[in-house]
């Protein structure tokens, strides 16, 4: 189909596709002329020592010569030595038929859980004991569960 068949709207379309192809081509062009400063080095921005940005970079004299070893980046280990593990609560619940029950811990309130098969001895509820906390399947454990 030839362009002499085509109908007034048709027309109309490819004309306004025609002008918009042209005014974007323009704009690249004039995007292209204008030569912006927008490369890297009006991106970059410093940090002073106060931890401020700045856009002018730090005087070289002020620098404070730091060792690779001095910088921690994690959280510092704690020596197991100085930690007891046991610790002392009362049995706040538990069920003889069932065989488990929970302790809180007197110092953090913690509440662990305390299956029978990790009693020592018998326990009652409202009794103070000694134990080791572990981490369970769903949870807080308390083991080695003996009565003080």
């Amino acid at each position: 189909m030839g362009r002499s068949q085509e109908s007034f709207q048709k027309k109309e379309v490819r004309k306004k596709k025609e002008k918009k192809r042209l005014e974007k081509e323009k704009k690249r062009i004039a995007r292209k002329d204008t030569d912006k400063k927008s490369g890297l080095d009006n991106m970059i921005a410093y940090v002073d020592e106060f931890g401020n940005i700045t856009e002018s970079p730090p005087d070289p004299g002020t620098k404070e010569k730091t060792k690779a070893e001095d910088i921690e980046v994690s959280v510092p280990k704690q020596d197991p030595s100085q930690q007891d593990p046991t610790r002392q609560g009362v049995v706040s619940h538990f069920n003889q038929s069932k065989g488990y029950g929970f302790i809180r811990d007197s110092v953090t309130g913690e509440s662990y859980f305390v299956h029978m098969n990790d009693i020592v001895e018998d326990i009652r509820e409202g009794n103070r004991v000694s134990f080791e906390p572990t981490r369970g399947q769903k949870g807080p454990a308390a083991v080695n569960v003996k009565p003080v």
